[in-house]
């Protein structure tokens, strides 16, 4: 069991002892904590909040709303949501924050309190400090009952987020129409189940071309969540038979997308931001942003259409700000999320489907033949479980000093890039790990790579 507090928001599993486990005391205090800084600057006095299916969601939701209102807040609810639609909804409403239910691709016994500000973004690490602070010193201050704040429910917000994607200039609904693919989908049994399928019919996909697999929002998640291969078998299996044109995966709160070939094989959740930017650099020439832990083939794109690449350090927050500095028209993350900056600064799952579905129409072949026109790296992702005798700083500055005179990048834990290949170690801001990425232009030398490295982190712990 753990509860994990960092300036992003917090994320614990449920149940157990309240300050070690995700508790109601625990929700409550950090939901009047991030009420009282929103009301500092407060212009409407409006926030917004949303949740993923989890079972645990419902009654966590009905804490932060009654929460909110004792201070003062007007709560608008959007109920079973999306994350990228909450993001979204705080601007259209012009609320002065929000906040979201979700532990994303963690498993079903942990949910999150995810924090955003009036601009529907995450909010920066210096709030998230005042965040935190204020939550272990208690020091907030409820309002009496004539001044409490107002509760609204609006299920509406999903339908207005499609209906933004369609308005944006790339997104080629008669070109998705005409191709009349034939679309599996793997929603996790989350709000994918409900978004998806909305924004593919909308997109002009047949809705008797649309085959849903885990698609009922009950929270009940049929697998590991994290839309990674090793978790994806069974919808992999389904396109095997030669059904389908193409597989969509999303996470519980529909902010990471992963993609499925014709034939069964994977697209590659890495590859998922590569191509939908090489869909937007066909139309303009400007920067992109990804994590230094994404695949070099994002560069490789930029490049070759006349741009500059740029390297953040891990986190949404993180990408979003070296974006808007850049003047990126894209980025993202490897892990499958797509910020296109033309709709809002977010991860967002449901604009990534529609401009692949339109770079896909007007490619006018396979899946698969669209993945092979790309680099081609092969990326490992490991990690390693922390325990408290674990000293994780002696182990990345030991790290950084046996490979002192390769280049180093230490902005977010390390990273060592050599020739042709790189590794990225890092400590998980969610998980109670050291992720541990590396890629290289050959499955052989990635492996060695990375065993290699596993190795040096043994010998550290255990001379």
């Amino acid at each position: 069991m753990s509860l994990i507090k960092s300036i992003s928001g917090i994320r614990g599993t449920i149940g157990g002892k309240p300050g070690e486990n995700l508790s109601p005391l625990d929700v409550v205090k950090f939901s009047a904590a991030f009420g009282t800084v929103i009301l500092k600057n407060a212009k409407t006095c409006k926030i917004v909040i949303g949740r993923d299916a989890r079972p645990s969601g419902g009654w966590v939701s009905q804490l932060i709303s009654v929460t909110l209102q004792n201070l003062g807040l007007n709560v608008i609810d959007l109920g079973l949501s999306t994350t990228p639609t909450v993001q979204m909804a705080v601007i259209n409403e012009g609320a002065d924050g929000g906040i979201i239910i979700t532990a994303s691709h963690n498993p079903a016994q942990w949910n999150a309190l995810k924090l955003l500000n009036h601009q529907g973004e995450f909010i920066s690490a210096a709030d998230g400090e005042v965040v935190l602070e204020l939550a272990d010193n208690e020091d907030f201050i409820f309002v009496e009952n004539k001044k409490l704040g107002s509760y609204t429910e609006d299920n509406n917000q999903i339908q207005k987020h499609i209906e933004a994607i369609l308005q944006i200039p790339l997104v080629d609904v008669a070109a998705i129409k005409a191709k009349n693919f034939r679309v599996a989908i793997d929603a996790v049994n989350s709000t994918g189940g409900i978004a998806v399928p909305m924004l593919l019919e909308a997109l002009g996909v047949g809705k008797n071309n649309i085959t849903k697999y885990f698609c009922e929002p009950n929270g009940q998640f049929p697998h590991n969540p994290e839309p990674i291969p090793e978790n994806l078998t069974f919808i992999s299996s389904e396109l095997k038979n030669g059904k389908f044109d193409l597989g969509i995966v999303v996470d519980p709160d529909v902010d990471r997308l992963a993609l499925i070939c014709e034939d069964g094989s994977m697209f590659g959740e890495e590859y998922t931001l590569v191509a939908v930017s090489d869909y937007v650099l066909k139309t303009r020439v400007g920067n992109t942003v990804s994590n230094l832990s994404s695949t070099r083939a994002l560069r490789d794109v930029t490049l070759k259409a006349g741009g500059q690449y740029f390297a953040s350090a891990v986190g949404e927050v993180n990408v979003v700000e070296l974006m808007k500095e850049k003047n990126a028209v894209i980025g993202g993350e490897g892990n499958g999320g797509i910020i296109f900056p033309e709709l809002h600064y977010g991860r967002d799952a449901l604009v990534g489907i529609a401009l692949f579905l339109s770079h896909l129409a007007r490619f006018g072949g396979t899946v698969s033949r669209l993945r092979a026109q790309y680099p081609n790296y092969f990326m490992s992702k490991n990690k390693i479980e922390l325990t408290k005798d674990i000293n994780v700083g002696k182990i990345l500055d030991d790290i950084q000093e046996k490979y002192k005179k390769e280049p180093i990048n230490n902005i977010d834990g390390v990273k060592i890039d050599f020739e042709d290949q790189w590794v990225h170690l890092r400590r998980s801001n969610t998980e109670p790990i050291i992720r541990i990425y590396a890629e290289a232009d050959s499955e052989t030398k990635v492996e060695s790579l990375t065993k290699k490295i596993i190795r040096d982190i043994k010998e550290i712990i255990n001379p």
